[in-house]
């Protein structure tokens, strides 16, 4: 049942036949009811939990491909927590008000016509990711809910996952009488990518979501529009006035819990005035994982006196970068402006935050930092889709066209225009 997917779609040879079925599927999925599905989501979630250990087991063909001591091995894992919590996000989209066929706006014109703004499905989103075999199930909840069909291009690294979860997918839709085509998965050879991209005429948008590398080439390849989830390189800036512990509780949380996903973070930014009292208390918290430290000068000489054990001297490539892993960067600054500039400088806008008890320089950060999301006296780690209670997310767009922050279900609709007349002319 795993391998019948890729088998099905590399005997064709060119993947226009399957984007041709994904189009013609979703004016099925767009003439759904809201509760039909809602059940849908209900019963795969019900599908997902009895099939645990079948999804354990192609998991576990994935990890054993992929080095312990790469970062994005945590990316890949599931476990039955996980699975738990893949079960109750589809039963939280379930939940959620479906956004398609919402009456945005509606008048009567000077000349009688009478006029409704809607807001409809896509039609057929595309999706592009890496490693993550939960974005599986996300982007075909979160699509179905909204009344439209993905096509799923999958990274080689999470193939056997990723045809698991498809093939329960489509056992739900089945039951539902849907077709298996509202949702497609292309197999991992990266041959289809420029098809995919080029599909204009079957494909109504398309979404990368992983590396910094594959959003660049899917910015500069692709001819169906797209809506970038971009990078993260997040900074924490602890300012003069910060509660210390408060900062040290922050900081290690962003940079530890989870280091391989994008809101977790890269460089942290300390006011000179309290470098000295701050950085040695990082030493217990980020010791404990080794994380590796790339300071610059002032922030090195502090924690070389710390004996922090794990300490490069930053080089100018540290700042802006995307680490993924258990390393940062520090740099210390003299005061607000100056943090700001930095962030300016070297954020990729997707979430940034100040620890601080001085209510003015918090405001100033808030409203200064261009960014989707912007933290104060809090943890970059939130910024996601399922804690900002929209269910799941496809992923966390850094653009600001059409959407920003956590790209979830509201997000996954445009706007028709609707005029019914009788016999008006122009």
């Amino acid at each position: 049942m795993s391998t019948s997917i890729s088998e099905t779609t590399a005997a064709v040879g060119s993947i226009l036949p399957q984007l041709k079925a994904t189009q013609r599927a979703s004016e099925v999925v767009r003439g759904l009811s809201s509760s039909r599905k809602s059940d849908f989501l209900n019963d795969l979630a019900t599908r997902i939990l009895a099939n645990t250990e079948f999804i354990l087991a192609e998991n576990q063909k994935d990890l054993i491909r992929m080095d312990d001591s790469d970062p994005k091995k945590d990316r890949l894992l599931l476990n039955k927590v996980r699975i738990e919590g893949l079960a109750q996000s589809l039963r939280e989209v379930s939940l959620l008000p479906d956004p398609a066929g919402v009456v945005l706006l509606e008048k009567t014109l000077e000349q009688g016509l009478k006029l409704q703004k809607i807001a409809v499905p896509l039609g057929v989103v595309g999706v592009i990711y890496e490693s993550r075999p939960n974005v599986t199930l996300d982007v075909a909840a979160l699509c179905l809910r909204s009344g439209n069909a993905c096509v799923l291009k999958g990274g080689k690294e999470a193939s056997y996952s990723n045809e698991c979860l498809v093939s329960l997918i489509h056992e739900s839709l089945r039951t539902f009488d849907i077709p298996t085509t509202a949702v497609t998965l292309l197999p991992p050879d990266r041959s289809y990518v420029q098809e995919l991209l080029n599909a204009t005429r079957y494909v109504d948008i398309i979404i990368p979501r992983g590396s910094e590398s594959l959003i660049q080439f899917v910015r500069k390849n692709s001819l169906v529009p797209t809506i970038e989830t971009g990078a993260g390189v997040c900074h924490t800036y602890v300012e003069k006035s910060a509660d210390l512990e408060k900062a040290r509780a922050i900081v290690v949380n962003a940079k530890v819990s989870r280091p391989s996903v994008c809101n977790s973070l890269d460089t942290i930014i300390v006011d000179r005035a309290v470098a000295e009292s701050f950085l040695p208390l990082l030493k217990e918290g980020l010791a404990a994982y080794s994380v590796e430290i790339f300071a610059d000068a002032t922030a090195s000489e502090i924690l070389e006196k710390a004996n922090y054990p794990f300490l490069k001297l930053a080089q100018a490539e540290d700042f802006g970068r995307e680490f993924l892993d258990y390393k940062c960067s520090i740099k210390v600054v003299e005061n607000l402006p100056e943090a700001l500039d930095h962030i300016r400088e070297y954020s990729s806008r997707h979430s940034e935050a100040i620890v601080s008890e001085d209510l003015n320089a918090i405001e100033t950060f808030l409203n200064a930092v261009d960014a989707a999301a912007v933290y104060a006296n809090a943890s970059t780690r939130f910024t996601d889709g399922s804690v900002f209670a929209l269910g799941a997310e496809i992923g966390i767009s850094t653009q600001k066209l059409h959407a920003r922050g956590p790209f979830a279900l509201e997000k996954l609709v445009t706007e028709k225009w609707v005029i019914r007349g009788n016999g008006q002319v122009r």
